[in-house]
């Protein structure tokens, strides 16, 4: 036995999904596709937000390693939308990690005097 600790899928997944979400304009992105019925072309989304189109197809990429979204390559467009079934997950998973982070709380007291 080595002794180190070996991460879960579980864990990893958090982690990929968590590094996803880390840029406003990833979170923008995943509002704004969560909200729609059918897919968006990231040139309609080029135009919204402060980045170049080849920053925002970084931002994309990011998205859809993490699972988050799914898309079509269909030159001079790419089509995305919110991967529903991995979303679903998402949101399960960090129901779950966020639940079991609250069972193991604890207080900090402050020395100064101010709660």
């Amino acid at each position: 036995m080595s002794g180190k600790l070996e991460f879960t899928q579980e864990v990893q997944q958090i982690a990929r999904i968590s590094k996803a979400l880390s840029h406003p304009v990833r979170v923008y992105i995943l509002q704004k596709l969560s909200k729609m019925n059918s897919c968006c072309y990231s040139g309609d989304l080029v135009e919204e937000l402060p980045v170049c189109r080849s920053t925002l197809s970084q931002h994309l990429k990011e998205l859809k390693y993490a699972g988050l979204i799914q898309g079509e390559i269909n030159p001079p467009y790419i089509k995305y939308c919110i991967n529903r079934k991995n979303w679903e997950e998402a949101k399960l998973l960090f129901t779950s990690f966020l639940n079991e982070t609250e069972e193991v709380s604890c207080e900090i007291h402050n020395n100064s005097g101010h709660h």
